[in-house]
């Protein structure tokens, strides 16, 4: 279980905050933003014990730096906060063979929504039992390798889904175990590109249409699948309860009122992830696993084998994206803008949706004062903006090192060869050591695909 709600990076060598004056006059405490071993030592950030200076000496930069300690924990706490439901881990948040063999060893469930996905939980020795299969447009080839494979199960979205997935199931002589998604109606208060639970989405069967129903007839009378489950998902990085609940209790309403009808027992009712983090000081500190699962459990019947899918909320707290600063350039009156090795390929979030990240100077303290800056990566985009309006040491230089916590959900799984930038290593840290767990991409790797 988590400690606290927030984690305060202070000098391991005296067990005191540092003063102002020797870390860079900022705050220092950033509410469930840094892993929890973020330690001041030395005059550098450490994670996991490890210095970022010695990081970046031996992995180069830029890297996401995975803390494994605060993964696992995360892990447990959404595991212990709902007995006897299921925790079904979003991979999209951020998956690798390494990470999909710590959540078999915590116990947890993963959700894919692609082919690619899915092979990676197969590379991880993942028990398919546990895998649940997601996506609007699940391709023949890929619903023919999740059942082959014997994929617990497989969250239906569409009509023409579920008559592919009845013949495939039929051909491979087994009765597919499948949830329906349903559109609650509810709109989650976040960014339009990430919010999926209202009536015009791309995702699932509309309740409020009579979509839904429908789907459930058909699921039922298909001999080769079997329903076990309803499951809906609302959206991402959302802290108010309110629309979760509300969803709850209408998916709740639907299930029984299929059960009537139909005279059959639904079991298991998913309620999604979307559980949101602080990216910034100042950020809304969303409810913990213990509080959610809580208001989830008061909006349903305690018959019902809950089942919710954390991603963000275990994945991005638990890693910080380390870059060096490679120019500084000011325009008197205007702006100062700090250029570092990596951008919008490694972090696309900031152009795409608006999301608002902090920094600090990792690699040495400073008594400058502080001033705005503007720290942009190295892409031909005047949009490639990583941190707005960041208070930054005045003599912060090329060669420093610059740190954004909260970088571990939707970066390294969203990145991409821009401009034929190589992709970032990532790098778990514990107790003093590292690893690569994901490594760097190379220019060979880019050129291979070329004939």
């Amino acid at each position: 279980m988590l400690a606290s709600l927030s984690v305060e990076i202070f000098d391991a060598e005296t067990g005191q905050k540092p003063s102002s004056s020797t870390f860079n006059r900022m705050s220092l405490v950033i509410e469930n933003g840094w892993p929890r071993t973020a330690a001041w030592t030395g005059g550098e950030l450490h994670i996991g014990g490890v210095g970022v200076r010695e990081l970046a000496a031996e992995f180069g930069t830029p890297a996401y730096v995975l803390d494994e300690e605060e993964f696992q924990a995360r892990c447990a706490e959404w595991r212990d906060a709902l007995p006897g439901g299921e925790v079904h881990y979003g991979g999209k948040a951020f998956l690798c063979p390494e990470v999909v063999r710590w959540l078999d060893a915590a116990g947890l469930c993963l959700d894919v929504c692609t082919g690619g996905e899915l092979a990676v939980a197969v590379a991880g020795g993942m028990d398919p039992a546990r895998v649940v299969f997601h996506g609007n447009n699940k391709s023949v080839a890929e619903l023919r390798r999740a059942v082959t494979w014997g994929v617990g199960c497989v969250v239906v979205d569409s009509f023409a889904e579920i008559e592919r997935l009845t013949l495939l199931a039929g051909e491979a002589g087994v009765r597919q175990r499948v949830m329906i998604r349903v559109t609650p109606g509810v709109e989650a208060h976040t960014h339009e590109f990430i919010a999926t639970g209202g009536d015009d989405s791309k995702f699932g069967f509309s309740l409020k249409a009579g979509l839904a129903a429908e789907a459930v007839r058909r699921v039922l009378a298909a001999a080769s699948l079997e329903l076990v489950g309803l499951h809906s998902h609302i959206g991402s990085q959302i802290t108010d309860l309110g629309g979760f609940t509300l969803a709850a209790r209408r998916m709740a309403g639907f299930l029984q009122a299929c059960e009537r009808e139909h005279g059959v027992t639904i079991p298991k009712l998913d309620l999604g992830g979307g559980l949101g983090i602080v990216y910034r000081p100042g950020d809304p500190v969303p409810p913990r696993p213990a509080e959610v699962v809580a208001a989830l459990r008061e909006a349903v019947p305690s018959h019902l084998r809950l089942a919710v899918e954390p991603g963000r909320s275990i994945a991005g707290p638990t890693a910080v994206a380390l870059y060096e600063v490679g120019t500084v350039k000011e325009i008197p009156g205007v702006n100062t803008y700090v250029s570092v090795d990596g951008g919008m390929s490694d972090n696309p979030r900031p152009a795409m949706y608006g999301a608002a990240y902090t920094a600090l100077l990792a690699s040495r303290s400073s008594d400058a004062p502080l001033r705005e800056v503007t720290v942009v990566g190295k892409h031909c985009e005047s949009g490639d903006v990583l941190v707005h309006d960041l208070p930054l040491p005045a003599d912060v230089r090329p060669g420093d090192l610059l740190a954004i916590p909260a970088s571990g959900a939707y970066q390294r799984s969203m990145a991409s060869n821009y401009n034929h930038v190589t992709r970032p290593p990532v790098v778990a840290v514990r107790d003093g050591s590292a690893r690569v767990v994901v490594r760097r991409e190379t220019e060979e790797d880019l050129l291979r695909l070329y004939t």
